[in-house]
């Protein structure tokens, strides 16, 4: 139960395999939350659905558990901040709110060839300079796209202002205030948005052929953007934050300085440094993207490396392999064992994403031998992590520290032997917080910011605080040898995808 007197920010973190909805005291500290799961269709190889009304409904139930739970009315928020599953795409009906397909989600690959003839046709330089991206099915413009064109009249509703577009935040702020509106994280994230205009280009509309009339109002991260009153309630809650999740993490470990760095560990992995205020451009497959913006403000830019599988390959282990009963099995799995004896998982199960953007790429598990146990396969899934980090940070810009680190979150990072994993691969120290889901918080700081329930970057870095410090334990010559073989492993997933 917590202090009736008090009040609280809500965040939704609404994710992709579940969403989960936490209230945070004045302090930072969860105070109460509450998660529901929902389904993942695939209706072909490479396609990957989920239902945005259920969505919407577990939305509203993990908001009534939570707050059942804490012992706390609506009145008690001062506001609700809102993180999500970024690229994931849906359209729906102007006049009654109902989804016209089922969205497609961000690890969707249906629309490789689209990808590749916009490329063939010269497409890429021209959306990259202006956005950032790459060409590639993991972003929203080709599923909103596809959508269009694979339903019959839906196009010419869609031109006509019929029909709307929106990634998740937007189809929640919709249910939520009734308004069409996205922040500049998600816009960002869409292969529409130009980054310096921070507004919705023209010559992108016209290359992915997207009708303008569809698309959200783009406002910053932190601001009201309407209010929400429960369903029997008159209170009015102002949803005053919104943050792609990636951006939202960085937001959740005070990452706000140029310089700051974090990667979570969720279904995939997104590692984001923060490069202030200057728009640099990466020709080693990172993305050029928005970090945060406040309201009045000017943006702030990032780099991102983007895994398309990390803690996904663990549910693979569960669900299609039945190895293990749960997540947390695999720590004590992959301890029983000194090494992965030479077998490498390559979870290439979605394409492969920085920095390689190879979309045609599969999964493979190499090095195999008789004496291959399933803790090999564990310990061999749990390194791929790690393995996949460091090829992101050899792809950053060097950094300017005297002393590098990582900070860490995400639910994958309860396991310490993956944390250990990770800063013996990396060779610096690993730095787990106390709050973890450092993506709802984020979500709530921003939230927080927007009414004055935080007053400035200065008080919440001071509510960040330490968990754990990982510091490398193995030698340099193991170190590069292990990661020797994992660029051979990956050399041949690529191989697989060029064969083709």
């Amino acid at each position: 139960m917590v202090d009736q007197d008090k009040k609280y920010i809500g965040a939704i973190d609404q994710g992709t395999t579940g969403t989960r909805f936490i209230l945070f005291d004045h302090d930072g500290l969860e105070a109460a939350s509450a998660y529901r799961e929902h389904k993942q269709f695939y209706p072909k190889p490479g396609w990957v659905e989920h239902d945005p009304v259920e969505i919407w409904n577990n939305t509203l139930e993990t908001i009534q558990q939570c707050l059942q739970k804490a012992g706390v009315g609506p009145e008690h928020l001062a506001g609700i901040g809102i993180t999500n599953q970024r690229e994931t795409a849906l359209l729906w009906d102007r006049e009654n709110g109902a989804p016209v397909h089922p969205a497609i989600v961000w690890q969707d690959r249906r629309t490789a060839d689209l990808c590749d003839r916009l490329k063939e046709e010269g497409k890429q330089e021209a959306v990259q300079s202006k956005t950032g991206l790459p060409i590639d099915p993991y972003f929203s413009a080709t599923k909103a796209s596809w959508i269009l064109d694979n339903d019959s009249g839906l196009r010419k509703r869609a031109e006509e202002g019929e029909i709307l577009f929106g990634t998740i935040d937007t189809w929640l702020l919709w249910n939520l205030t009734g308004k069409h509106l996205t922040d500049v994280t998600n816009a960002s994230r869409t292969l529409l948005m130009n980054l310096e205009t921070l507004d919705w280009d023209d010559e992108l509309l016209e290359i992915f052929r997207i009708p303008k009339k569809i698309l959200p109002t783009i406002g910053a991260s932190s601001e009201v953007y309407g209010d929400w009153s429960p369903p029997g309630s008159n209170v009015g809650i102002p949803v005053c934050g919104v943050l792609g999740d990636q951006q939202a993490a960085l937001f959740g470990q005070a990452g706000f300085e140029e310089g700051e760095r974090k990667n979570t560990y969720g279904t995939g992995s997104f590692l984001v440094l923060n490069t202030g205020e200057d728009l640099i451009r990466s020709d080693t497959g990172m993305l050029t993207t928005v970090a945060y913006q406040r309201e009045g403000g000017s943006a702030r830019y990032a780099l991102e490396g983007s895994i398309f599988i990390t803690g996904a390959a663990v549910q693979w282990l569960r669900d299609e392999l039945g190895l293990i009963q749960s997540a947390d099995e695999t720590e004590s799995l992959a301890a029983s064992v000194e090494s992965s004896d030479g077998v490498y998982l390559v979870p290439a199960f979605a394409g492969l994403g920085a920095p390689h953007w190879n979309p045609h790429a599969r999964g493979m598990a190499v090095g195999l031998t008789r004496g291959s146990s399933k803790a090999h396969l564990v310990r061999a899934t749990l390194e791929s992590m790690a393995f996949q980090t460091r090829d992101l940070i050899e792809a950053m810009p060097a950094s300017a520290e005297e002393s590098p680190s990582l900070k860490v979150d995400g639910g994958a990072v309860k396991n310490d032997l993956l944390c250990q994993v990770l800063a013996d691969t990396l060779g610096f120290p690993v730095i787990r917080p106390v709050v973890q889901e450092t993506t709802a918080l984020g979500a709530a700081f921003a939230a927080g910011l927007a009414v004055g329930f935080w007053k400035d970057f200065e008080e919440i870095k001071k509510l960040w605080k330490i968990d754990r410090v990982f510091e490398p334990q193995m030698e340099t010559n193991r170190r590069e040898e292990l990661y020797a073989g994992w660029k051979r492993a990956v050399r041949a997933a690529l191989a697989w995808a060029e064969d083709r």
